[in-house]
């Protein structure tokens, strides 16, 4: 029954629908004092303790133990009486077994308050969320030993106003420690209390490398990897953005392609083509009339045979030909649109068919009416038949296909990029450099990146000499992200799991119990 707890027997076990009751007592022939460790066998009275312990089958378990109270007779003890502990089962004023409340303790690790005590409840335990994760906070810190290799990000407590820093020995891929703030100060203090760091995995912020240079001044900064790629992708798209009009000659002319043949118009000259649900009654309603007319019943006797009302038998009536009664919205009515569809048509015809940024740039001209109208326009545009112009690649979209691999290109996207690249040389020098910059950084040539830089700077990319520039600030940490095979991809999961862990105890996160899930869950 309790395997891995000595000096206790088990009396009796019953069974009942509901809980497992278990007798159980010491036999220990003694114990010491917690007051001043003097061993005592002198057994001043017994009682019973009902401490619940870890479900079994189903079923709650309820220990009835025999616990005796000694007398200590040391007379400069302050204590004259205590009762007996037993090691690994018991403590003072504990309701549970020890192993009772390390199971609830992982439970509030892995699932925090609210899941954890629904957890509990599944297998027979009741508890408040309160009680898991105060059981949670009483954890003890975990022993970690100084990491050789430390991984250092941000995470967000409250995103854009608040953010912490996360430190994770990069080796054994565990975190080492949470910190309040992203504070240089805060860091260099860390980091100065473990001399044996060897190396520190950051991204390039300057609070994360001024902190390294400050505590570690022996170790290797090590930039990386990533996020000297993501800043090369926003480089790249701000100097495609810049050169954004020479996108415009790229785009495919779609005016040459042969249009698809009209439908004849209706020769009766209907705003209501035959098949409209409207004009089909107002026809039907017209001949049923006019044949009863002919029939030679009035006007009276046909309004209460088709069951309509005298004023509409007069119109149908009066009405030579259907048509005729087609009037009033359908003749096509002065809009408050028709003074800016010629600049909606130009619009159009660039490629620009978001009909809400339409609106919005004929709002500031004069326009007044509802975006709505403007929505509608643009709907009839883009269900009618004739040719729309292609708009051209957006910034993003070539900063994409010079950042992604040649042979991961589709054979439509190469050749979109190589007129791209003819129309622009600004832009085919930028694609140069992101691919060799792409070998650099895969093949581990860290040693080239002086070069790269100085061929950055003989081109006319402000977007680059940027980030060059950058670099540069930087140059001896990236050049060792560059060439060492050390990076901050574990400390971004974590990160990421940081995430997660908020989020289960959303309004319960405080730092001290977050601090104890990442590390010990």
């Amino acid at each position: 029954m309790f395997p891995s707890i000595a000096d206790v027997s088990v009396v009796s076990v019953d069974v009942s629908n509901e809980t497992v009751r278990v007798q159980a007592r010491s036999r220990a022939s003694g114990s010491a004092c917690p007051g001043c460790g003097s061993w005592s066998s002198r057994v001043h009275s017994s009682y019973l303790r009902f401490p619940a312990d870890v479900p079994s089958g189903g079923l709650r378990v309820m220990l009835a133990l025999r616990v005796r109270r000694f007398a200590c007779w040391v007379a400069s003890c302050p204590r004259r009486t205590f009762v007996e502990q037993i090691p690994g089962l018991t403590r003072r004023y504990g309701r549970w077994t020890e192993r009772l409340r390390s199971t609830l303790a992982a439970v509030g690790l892995a699932l925090a308050g609210r899941a954890g005590a629904r957890m509990a409840g599944v297998f027979g335990v009741s508890v408040s969320r309160s009680t898991v994760l105060r059981l949670v906070e009483e954890l003890p810190e975990p022993n970690v030993p100084a990491p050789r290799v430390v991984g250092v990000d941000e995470y967000a407590t409250r995103k854009g106003r608040h953010y912490g820093t996360v430190l994770v020995d990069v080796e054994t891929r565990r975190p080492v420690d949470l910190l309040p703030d992203r504070e240089a100060s805060s860091l260099a203090a860390w980091l100065a209390k473990r001399p044996g760091i060897e190396v520190v995995c950051r991204d390039r912020a300057p609070f994360f490398a001024e902190g390294t240079t400050a505590g570690a001044p022996q170790a290797v900064q090590v930039a990386d990897r990533w996020h000297l790629w993501h800043n090369l992708s926003e480089a790249a798209e701000r100097c495609v953005a810049d050169h954004r009009v020479c996108l415009r000659g790229t785009a495919p002319d779609l005016s040459q392609q042969v249009k698809e043949p009209e439908e004849p118009a209706d020769p009766t000259g209907s705003p209501w083509p035959t098949g409209h649900r409207f004009a089909d009654r107002t026809r039907a309603n017209h001949a049923a009339v006019h044949a009863l007319l002919a029939a030679g019943q009035s006007r009276r006797a046909i309004q209460r045979q088709l069951g309509m009302t005298y004023r509409t038998v007069k119109l149908l009536a009066d009405a030579t030909t259907p048509e005729d009664l087609f009037h009033g919205q359908w003749q096509g009515r002065p809009s408050v649109l028709d003074e800016y569809k010629p600049y909606l048509d130009d619009r159009w015809n660039q490629g620009c068919t978001n009909a809400w940024k339409a609106w919005e740039e004929i709002v500031p001209l004069g326009y007044k009416g509802s975006y709505q109208r403007v929505r509608a326009y643009f709907r009839t545009k883009r269900l009618s038949t004739d040719p729309v112009t292609a708009p051209p690649p957006s910034p993003r979209t070539v900063s994409g296909w010079i950042l992604r691999h040649p042979d991961s290109l589709s054979e439509g996207e190469q050749l979109r990029l190589k007129a791209v690249l003819a129309h622009c040389p600004e832009l085919e020098a930028l694609t140069g450099h992101v691919r060799s910059f792409a070998q650099i950084l895969t093949e581990r040539q860290g040693h080239r990146l002086p070069e790269w830089l100085d061929a950055v700077r003989q081109d006319d990319l402000p977007g680059l000499h940027t980030l060059a520039a950058g670099i540069d600030r930087d140059r001896a940490a990236v050049i060792a992200g560059l060439t060492l095979p050390w990076n901050s991809g574990v400390v971004e999961g974590h990160v990421n799991r940081i995430k997660m862990l908020k989020r289960q105890m959303f309004g319960r996160a405080g730092f001290d119990l977050l601090r104890k899930r990442v590390l010990l869950a």
